[in-house]
C-alpha cells in the first residue's frame, strides 16, 4: 500500500516536472517570436501618416496609394491615422507620432494655415516631415522637407484655357457667359489654388459672369445641395465649374431634376477636377464636359523621396505628379479598363 502511494507520489511529481518545463519552454518560445517581430519592427523604416479624412473617392485612392507604397516588403511600419476632416485631429496624430519617434511624418493638412507650433515640434525631435497632396503657409519653410502633389493653380488655369477653346468652337466667345463654381474646403491648398487658377484666365474675359462662387465642402451631398440653391437663384446658368468630382456628381443630379441639360449635348457645361473612374465614365458618355485630373498615386512619390533621404540625397522642395485633361476626344475603353481609381 505504501508503495503505491508512493509510486502516485512521484508519477505526480514527474507530471508537475514535465508540466514547468513546457511551460518554461512555451514562454521562452512566445518571448523569441515577440523578441524576433521587435527586432524586424526596429529594422524597418517608420512612417506616420495621417490622412485628412475620406471625403471622396479620390481619397480612398490616395490613402491606397501610401498602404501599398509603404509595406513590411518594402522595408517599412506604417502608422495610419485619419482625421475626418478635422485639424485639431490631424495636430493629435502628429504629436503622438513625436511621442512614438517615428522616422517620418507625412500628412495632408486639412487647410494652410495653424501648423506652425506642432511642425516646430517634429522638428526639435529631428523627425523630418514630407507633406502630402496639400501645402502648408508657414514663414519657416524648414519646418517640412518637401512637398508631393498637385500643381492646383496649374489645374485651375487648366480649365479657364479649356473653356476659352470650347467657347470659340461653340462660335460663342465674345457673347455673355454666366457661371458658377462650387468650391472645396476653405483654406485648403486644392480650393485656394483650382480658384486662382481659374481666376487668372477668367479675369481677361469681360464676358465671364461669376454669378457666384459657393464651397460645397467637396462631397456630393453638399454638391448637390449648393446647385439647387444656384439654379434657384440664377435661371440662366451656362457653365458651372467644380473643384472635384464628388461636388460634381451632386451638382448634375440637381441640375437633372432640375429639368435642364448637361455636358455636350446639353445647355450647361460641366467643367470637373480630380478624373476619377466614375467621373472619366461620365466624360466618356458626354455628361461632363472636361475633367482635369488631379492625381492620387502619390505614394511612389513618397517613397522616391524618403528612398533618397535615407541615402542622403538633396530633396527639391516640391515634386508635382504628372496629370492629364480628359474630354470625350480623349477617353478611350483602354484607358477607362486601366484606371486605378
Amino acid at each position: 500500500m505504501f508503495w503505491k502511494r508512493s509510486y502516485g507520489l512521484i508519477m505526480v511529481g514527474l507530471l508537475l516536472v514535465m508540466m514547468i518545463a513546457l511551460l518554461l519552454s512555451g514562454s521562452r518560445l512566445f518571448t523569441d517570436i515577440e523578441e524576433e517581430a521587435h527586432i524586424e519592427e526596429e529594422d524597418r523604416i517608420v512612417v506616420g501618416v495621417s490622412q485628412l479624412g475620406s471625403e471622396s473617392g479620390w481619397r480612398t485612392a490616395n490613402t491606397e496609394s501610401v498602404q501599398n507604397a509603404f509595406t513590411q516588403q518594402n522595408g517599412y511600419f506604417l502608422i495610419y491615422n485619419n482625421a475626418r476632416q478635422k485639424q485639431e485631429n490631424q495636430l493629435k496624430a502628429i504629436r503622438s507620432f513625436i511621442s512614438q519617434r517615428v522616422d517620418y511624418i507625412i500628412f495632408s493638412p486639412v487647410v494652410e494655415t495653424g501648423w506652425e507650433t506642432v511642425l516646430q515640434e517634429a522638428k526639435q525631435a529631428g523627425i523630418p516631415v514630407i507633406l502630402m497632396d496639400r501645402n502648408v503657409d508657414v514663414e519657416d519653410e524648414s519646418l517640412y522637407v518637401t512637398c508631393v502633389g498637385s500643381d492646383f493653380e496649374k489645374e485651375g488655369e487648366k480649365a479657364g484655357h479649356w473653356l476659352e477653346r470650347e467657347l470659340v468652337q461653340r462660335g460663342v466667345s465674345g457673347q455673355s457667359v454666366n457661371i458658377v463654381i462650387l468650391t472645396g474646403t476653405e483654406g485648403s491648398s486644392s480650393q485656394i489654388g483650382r480658384s486662382a487658377g481659374f481666376a487668372t484666365v477668367a479675369e481677361k474675359h469681360n464676358n465671364w459672369n461669376i454669378l457666384e462662387e459657393k464651397c460645397a465642402e467637396f462631397t456630393s451631398t453638399k454638391g448637390k445641395e449648393v446647385m439647387k440653391t444656384f439654379l434657384k437663384r440664377y435661371p440662366d446658368i451656362n457653365v458651372v465649374v467644380s473643384q472635384n468630382d464628388d461636388m460634381t456628381f451632386g451638382a448634375i443630379e440637381a441640375i437633372k431634376e432640375s429639368g435642364r441639360t448637361v455636358g455636350v449635348d446639353g445647355d450647361i457645361i460641366i467643367l470637373s477636377f480630380d478624373a476619377v473612374r466614375g467621373a472619366l465614365d461620365m466624360v466618356a458618355d458626354g455628361t461632363i464636359n472636361v475633367d482635369i485630373e488631379c492625381n492620387p498615386n502619390q505614394g511612389e512619390y513618397l517613397l522616391r523621396v524618403i528612398d533618397m533621404l535615407e541615402a542622403d540625397e538633396t530633396v527639391e522642395k516640391m515634386y508635382y505628379v504628372e496629370e492629364d485633361i480628359f474630354t470625350i476626344e480623349n477617353v478611350t475603353e483602354e484607358l477607362l479598363q486601366e484606371r486605378t481609381y
